[in-house]
């Protein structure tokens, strides 16, 4: 199952309490005040782990607390801090405070990065803190304030290089099987893929780049159709997309199935419809009608897209889609293409 949004509860630990003691010393008759602080308490922290794969443990669990700081004790010493809880969440997890979803609070992009959902309160001050020049035995202390609680929501976007989108059963899942590690499950019907899947492909000289297929777009995609809405934000960070078109399907033009998908994108927003795009036609190996495919060459000219011709079953085009789209994919971070 592939779960990527999830509302958790976290709740930092609560400080421990300042200490009332007195110095009791033998032939030291006047000790004074020797109460310690109170530990703080730990913090709720998210780290963003690349072996965390969805955010499907949240689903059946969700609250979460750090535990509280110790008490202060005598002779000074300070209680012990509570520990901090860490919640492993993947690469690509996007946290929002519950009563604001629009505006994210952090985004977690890379390998390792860290954000307190929920801090710690504050360890109590002990009396010692308290005493003066007029006030030589305070009896004051702090108690140990308490920890931040709020509810967040976590809402995972995958991070890929290439985006594959297209109509159900354009041949996008199979692209994926061919040209990658990934292993997504392929059949003649639409809506084989039910969630998004990652593939990594190997290029030359030990480069490689990931190719993110989500599910087949419907018209209404963007509003929520089939999901459509769930599926497209994760390429949303894509730095190129591979729209897929199936030549031999002859139940309505190709290029009105590609105007279908493109006006999901515009639709949807997010900057998708201004992303490159290198439009695919797939299925060669089957018989399909030359001037359609000779109008799907004119509108990618027109949109300015690269046009490509692929057969998975005979590999037909795969190289050439493969360094166009590397091509791409260094020329968004600034690297020329080798």
């Amino acid at each position: 199952m592939f779960l990527d949004s999830a509302r958790i509860f976290v709740k930092g630990g609560r400080g421990g309490s300042g200490c009332v003691s007195f110095r009791r010393e033998k032939y030291v008759p006047k000790g004074g005040p020797d109460g310690g602080d109170g530990g703080r308490g730990g913090d709720v922290v998210l780290l963003a782990r690349p072996q965390v794969r969805t955010l499907l443990t949240y689903r059946t669990k969700r609250f979460f607390k750090a535990t509280s700081g110790e008490g202060g004790q005598g002779a000074l010493k300070t209680g012990a801090s509570g520990k901090r809880l860490v919640l492993t969440v993947p690469v690509g997890t996007m946290v929002y405070l519950d009563d604001e979803p629009g505006h994210p609070i952090a985004d977690l992009v890379e390998s390792g990065q860290k954000f307190v959902a929920a801090k710690g309160g504050r360890g109590g001050r002990g009396n010692t803190r308290f005493k003066s020049a007029t006030h030589q035995t305070p009896r004051e202390f702090d108690p140990g304030e308490p920890g931040e609680e709020r509810w967040i929501k976590l809402e995972l976007k995958l991070l890929a290089d290439v985006g594959l989108v297209g109509l159900p059963n354009a041949g996008k899942s199979t692209l994926l099987a061919a040209i990658s590690n990934a292993q997504p499950k392929i059949a003649p019907y639409p809506f084989t893929t039910l969630r998004p899947i990652l593939g990594v492909v190997e290029w030359e000289r030990h480069q490689s780049f990931v190719v993110a297929d989500i599910p087949g777009l419907i018209e209404g995609a963007h509003l929520g159709a089939g999901l459509g809405d769930q599926f497209l934000k994760h390429v949303e960070r894509t730095r190129v997309l591979l729209h897929l078109v199936d030549l031999s399907d002859q139940a309505s033009p190709p290029l009105e199935r590609v105007r279908v998908v493109e006006n999901e994108l515009s639709s949807y927003g997010a900057g998708l419809a201004e992303k490159p795009v290198l439009l695919v036609g797939t299925k060669a190996d089957i018989p399909y009608e030359v001037g359609q495919e000779a109008a799907l060459k004119a509108y990618a000219a027109e949109r300015g897209w690269q046009y490509r011709r692929i057969s998975t079953a005979t590999h037909l085009g795969l190289e050439s889609l493969l360094r166009a789209a590397w091509i791409h994919v260094r020329e968004s971070v600034g690297e020329e293409a080798e």
